[in-house]
């Protein structure tokens, strides 16, 4: 099997690579249909997704069977301000893997986001249910789900929410360094949503892709929460010592509207393949022990 990685420096490129080469997540082994896998990784320094000819050129010359699109714009407020720009990357570029990967006959994995839906019903939401994207970095993101499928029925649409991982910048990286510098955090608690680990989603996009039962897919660690009560979670599980307060969004103004209530159901993993997603805590509780310096300790440098 050839597989193509955009996006392959951030946190989910990095734990797909990671699990192709080891051949097993945190939840588990890998499918043996990846075994001895050949896989090329391009991130933005080697390929621009929002050049058409020079991803179709990638694309044919690497006679993939599977590409999996990591690469986005997710920069919330950024794609606030320039959204043009993140119409490009993640609605255009999208297309442009998603095209080239059909002329080859290869599949395509999506990555999408909870930010599609409105966010102010409280209830999680399934894959069927109405979007309504209240943000420029949702708007393009859905844009992008909407040029994937029509572009390639080969399809698979992974939408997930609030991911860690091991390399790069996170809410769980800033937490802990807040909370050992300042001794103290302060964190919205009128917010919730599926707290998500790259390793975790890795695992189950590799699972799904494996399949023929292409369309949309939820990915997200199982269990909601508050922003305030990860954080509370995450200064807890690495044992740092803090003053914990909560606070309202609006104590933070900020250029995108950020979703009140943004809890997805893994409902199309439930009736197909199964769903695997460990809960949020779980998942917590791996990266944390995991993760140089966790429990207080001062990290490697990365």
């Amino acid at each position: 099997m050839r597989i193509l990685i955009c996006g392959a420096g951030g946190q989910l490129g990095h734990e797909l690579t990671r699990l192709l080469e080891q051949g097993v997540g945190e939840i588990g082994p890998i499918p043996a249909a990846y075994r001895g896998a050949e896989v090329t990784k391009t991130d933005v320094a080697a390929l621009d997704i929002t050049d058409a000819s020079a991803v179709e050129r990638l694309v044919a010359a690497g006679a993939f069977d599977l590409v999996i699109n990591c690469a986005a714009m997710t920069n919330v407020d950024g794609c606030e301000e320039q959204e043009d720009a993140a119409y490009r990357i993640n609605a255009q570029g999208a297309e442009n893997l998603a095209r080239a990967a059909a002329r080859q006959g290869a599949k395509i994995v999506h990555v999408s986001t909870d930010y599609v839906f409105s966010g102010d019903e409280a209830a999680e939401r399934v894959e069927g249910d109405p979007t309504g994207p209240q943000s420029a970095y949702g708007r393009t993101k859905l844009a992008g789900e909407l040029l994937v499928a029509a572009a390639n029925p080969r399809h698979f649409i992974v939408r997930t929410a609030w991911l860690y991982g091991y390399v790069g910048k996170n809410f769980v990286k800033t937490i802990m360094a807040l909370a050992r510098d300042r001794g103290a955090i302060r964190v919205v608690d009128d917010q919730r949503g599926n707290p998500t680990s790259a390793n975790d989603l890795a695992y189950e996009i590799l699972r799904i892709a494996e399949t023929e039962d292409f369309g949309t897919y939820h990915a997200t660690n199982k269990g909601t929460c508050s922003w305030f009560e990860f954080a509370c979670a995450i200064v807890d599980g690495a044992g740092i010592p803090c003053e914990k307060t909560p606070c309202a969004t609006a104590d933070f103004p900020r250029p995108a509207k950020r979703p009140t209530f943004s809890s997805l159901r893994n409902k199309r993993l439930e009736d197909t393949i199964g769903d695997e997603m460990r809960t949020w805590q779980d998942a917590l509780a791996d990266y944390l022990e995991n993760l140089p310096g966790h429990r207080g300790d001062p990290p490697d440098k990365e």
